[in-house]
């Protein structure tokens, strides 16, 4: 019976430790991050609004007329690549040791004889689908949106839902309205692909031939896998495995951490991969993570975001049109467009406005004095992401300009406008300070290839 008390108490105090390890990490985990790490009210009650605004500077009389969302899908399985990874790592320490010497292994190196006890459930079919969980993360996040704008979500007003192709955006788009409820309106029976706004990206022949497939452009991130900080948990993680170093990679490690990400957001459970990393080590993991986006999706190269503009513009488009039927005392004919697309289609956005710029680049030897970074992407866009403009009709206001206002939210919190540091701006101000997006950004021209031979790193 002691025995049995003591064998109790191990696996206990086993399960305080990998416990302990998550809730150092889920800070770092990037844009594998769980919504819930940014908005932590919603473990308790996944339906709160949160902590109330203080000081929104909305006045009174304001009523919504129209809401743009930009949604990233929810919670995914890993993509094919990253289980393949995953399954040579586990398979390494399947081979580490015969059989005949599993006792002693274990006693030598217990964290390796777990980690090859668990169970590689990842089969490559998954390959970047929408989990249950991410089903969830959509449909509450529309009830969530409905509770804060009831005027605009009421029954029987009209939704216009757009996806990009990818199979998760089309399932997270469905779950999103279904969340809503069978009263809502929907544009059409059918959720509309639109890969030209939601895939961008694919669509820019500048930024896939000198970003996408340029092997140069993501140096610095090349240079951080082989700097002195990577190579520390490299080696902490194979002495950790009782493996050769020369057996891991950067790769390889990242692989493990982020699988101690996908358990906790697909099956909200402590991966005992997590025991491999301390909180230093996944905040370096983490930057490796910021240092890829921001070189391909954010501020590294000026393409990655001037790409975007055609989203920018056309939502401005639909918030102009809408100004114009506000003033033709006509009908609001989208009060309510949602569109669901990827981290990759809100980071350049979000950069083409401005948002989370530091004042030096990320930089692979500069990672201790980016310690306090405005870009982490875990805090910009987790799974679910969502970037929300409202556009406001106000009375009793002091001059026209004030007629027409705005607000925008990130993941369901008030952002402060680059021109202002408000909360709250007049549509005409913000549409000045974005003028030369506008009208000077356009596409076709961002996107064509140069035609005079030079070097990637020359057009970038």
């Amino acid at each position: 019976m002691a025995s049995l008390r003591g064998g109790c108490a191990f696996v206990f105090a086993v399960l305080l430790l990998l416990e302990v390890a998550s809730a150092e990490l889920t800070g770092y985990f990037g844009t594998k991050s769980r919504y819930e790490d940014v908005n932590p009210y919603l473990v308790r009650d996944p339906l709160s609004l949160g902590p109330a605004a203080v000081g929104s500077g909305l006045p009174p009389s304001c009523a919504p007329l129209q809401l743009r969302a930009l949604l990233r899908h929810g919670t995914r399985y890993p993509t094919a690549e990253q289980i393949r990874r995953l399954g040579d790592l586990h398979a390494r320490l399947l081979r580490r040791r015969p059989a005949a010497d599993a006792g002693a292994a274990a006693a030598a190196c217990p964290v390796a004889t777990d980690l090859a006890a668990w169970q590689m459930w990842y089969n490559e079919s998954l390959d970047g689908r929408l989990a249950p969980q991410g089903r969830r993360d959509m449909e509450q996040l529309a009830r969530r949106l409905a509770a804060r704008f009831p005027a605009l979500f009421a029954a029987r007003r009209r939704l216009v839902l757009a996806s990009s192709s990818k199979h998760r955006c089309l399932q997270s788009g469905a779950a999103f309205r279904r969340g809503l409820g069978p009263s809502f309106s929907l544009g059409s029976d059918e959720v509309e692909v639109n890969d030209s706004l939601m895939r961008f990206f694919d669509h820019c022949a500048k930024f896939v031939a000198l970003v996408e497939e340029n092997d140069t452009a993501m140096c610095q991130v090349k240079a951080f896998k082989e700097g002195p900080e990577m190579k520390k948990v490299v080696e902490k993680v194979a002495s950790a495995l009782c493996l050769p170093v020369e057996e891991l990679n950067a790769d390889l490690v990242q692989v493990a951490f982020l699988t101690c990400s996908y358990e906790l957001a697909i099956k909200n459970v402590t991966s005992p991969w997590c025991s491999l990393f301390s909180e230093e080590d996944a905040k370096v993991l983490e930057y490796l993570n910021d240092l890829k986006q921001y070189w391909k999706r954010g501020y590294g190269y000026d393409i990655n975001s001037r790409s975007s503009c055609i989203l920018f513009q056309d939502i401005f488009q639909h918030l102009d049109k809408a100004v114009e039927e506000s003033k033709s005392s006509k009908p609001i004919s989208s009060p309510v467009i949602v569109q669901v697309g990827h981290a990759e289609t809100l980071q350049p956005l979000l950069a083409l406005m401005g948002f989370f710029k530091d004042d030096e680049p990320l930089k692979a030897n500069n990672y201790i004095r980016q310690a306090h970074r405005k870009f982490r992407t875990g805090r910009i866009v987790p799974y679910a992401a969502n970037l929300v403009f409202v556009l406001y009709h106000c009375d009793q206001v002091k001059n026209p300009e004030e007629e027409y206002q705005v607000q925008m939210l990130l993941n369901e919190k008030l952002m402060l406008f680059q021109h202002s540091n408000e909360t709250i701006s007049t549509y005409a101000d913000l549409k000045d300070y974005y003028k030369s997006i506008l009208e000077n950004c356009h596409f076709k021209e961002e996107c064509e290839l140069p035609k005079v031979n030079n070097t990637a790193i020359d057009e970038l």
